[in-house]
């Protein structure tokens, strides 16, 4: 492990690897590349100090390598205590970025960690799961909270300036969910973008994305045939649902719970058989949470499961599935694999666990494909600039992203896709924009 005030990561001779794996991603990430092209030449975010706390990946590095050519210092930890990639972080500390990542943080170091990101003092955060912007906020608010502590061991002597922050960005669902908690409660300090929102992040990143990448993990954790099995999917939001359907493509059968009707509804119109948590239980054979909530998957359904269960996380914190009630109920421990543990309850049963209750694609797997990740990290890219051009000037609140940098994303990427696409005409654009023109 190597702990300096400019990095903290476990093995910097892995630089070399990770730089390849960069390398590999950012030809697959066209949009964010030709992004990164006009920032090198205009360099919007010169002088600018940028937080991140995102999964360390190939993917992230793509991003944190943009925002530096733009001019940005950069200061990068992670946002999942298992998600980095510890080659990766090593490619960035041997480029010269602040990182503080590696993969197996206690939650002493993850926090500490964050610590050291905010120690920079920076114009603009940008997050994953809205800890570090959380953490701004307790810190400002003068709020008490066990990990606070460790943060202030990474923020040294220093004191966070929370004025010289113009805005954020954030990344997920479960992140956006606590921002607009923040904003509900009067207690937001600096304007947030949702990128999480954006209907080019939300009908691709979140669906096809963690859809393929969840499957991915499941497969390379256990190496189950998926055909014939029964997946029980938890939440049929955006992420539930894309995993419903690859499942379903793999020749699962899908089973859905949910405690939103109109989304019980959708997922019934479907095809998907629907039905309560105790009843589907009683009948899985492979359970994923995909909810953004707590003890989704408690004892109550842990006592109703056949022998063999598996049990998967694609929520973003290890919340959903309650992991005290599995160990309450178990009798014995055995770790099978890296990110497979057997847990054996006082019945006889056997319920495996995988990934530790975290997030199952970033854990088992690299997450998201690359492809998919350019179009995240380009809004990304282009919400960070929007922040910082416009500074001083955004309302104090959660903002959707702008409608011209989702449309110049989506473009773009048609573009990179050898795709063409229709105008309307100038008849049709008339129509369309008169309201005394019928049928």
């Amino acid at each position: 492990m190597r702990k300096s005030q400019k990095s903290w990561i476990r093995d910097p001779s892995l630089a070399a690897e990770g730089a390849r794996r960069i390398a590999w991603a950012e030809v697959r990430m066209p949009v964010l590349m030709a992004i990164r092209e006009r920032f090198r030449r205009e360099r919007p975010l010169e002088g600018i100090r940028v937080s991140a706390c995102l999964h360390v990946t190939k993917e992230t590095a793509a991003l944190v390598r943009t925002l530096r050519d733009a001019g940005a210092e950069v200061a990068l930890c992670a946002s999942n205590p298992l998600s980095t990639q510890d080659d990766v972080a090593a490619a960035l500390a041997e480029e010269g970025i602040a990182v503080y990542a590696f993969r197996g943080m206690s939650e002493e170091e993850y926090y500490e960690a964050i610590g050291r990101a905010l120690s920079m003092k920076p114009n603009v955060t940008v997050d994953d799961g809205a800890d570090l912007t959380v953490t701004v906020h307790k810190l400002a608010h003068r709020i008490q909270s066990p990990e606070l502590e460790w943060v202030r061991r990474g923020l040294g002597s220093g004191a966070l300036e929370v004025e010289g922050i113009a805005g954020g960005t954030e990344e997920t669902t479960t992140g956006v969910i606590r921002l607009r908690a923040l904003e509900r409660e009067g207690k937001l300090l600096y304007p947030l973008i949702a990128v999480n929102d954006s209907p080019t992040k939300s009908l691709f990143d979140n669906p096809i994305g963690t859809g393929q990448s969840t499957i991915d993990a499941v497969i390379r954790a256990t190496g189950i045939l998926l055909a014939g099995k029964r997946v029980v999917v938890f939440g049929y939001g955006r992420v539930g649902s894309g995993i419903a359907a690859r499942a379903r493509g793999m020749g699962a059968e899908v089973i859905v719970v949910e405690v939103d009707p109109v989304k019980a509804l959708s997922a019934a119109m479907n095809g998907y058989r629907v039905c309560s948590s105790l009843e589907a239980a009683r009948v899985g054979d492979v359970f994923i949470t995909a909810t953004g909530n707590i003890r989704v998957i408690r004892r109550e359904h842990m006592e109703l499961m056949r022998d063999g269960a598996i049990l998967a996380n694609a929520g973003h914190y290890d919340v959903e599935i309650s992991l005290q009630d599995l160990r309450d109920i178990s009798v014995e421990v055995e770790q099978v694999n890296q990110y497979v543990k057997r847990y054996r309850t006082r019945d006889g049963r056997s319920l495996y666990l995988l990934a530790e209750g975290r997030l199952v694609n970033l854990v088992a797997a690299e997450g998201h494909p690359s492809e998919v990740m350019d179009l995240s990290f380009s809004l990304q890219a282009l919400s960070v600039e929007h922040v910082v051009r416009n500074r001083g000037r955004l309302e104090v609140r959660v903002h959707d992203v702008p409608a011209e940098i989702d449309r110049e994303v989506a473009m773009t990427k048609l573009r990179t896709m050898g795709i063409e696409i229709d105008r309307m005409t100038e008849e049709q654009v008339r129509y369309v924009s008169d309201w005394r023109m019928g049928t």
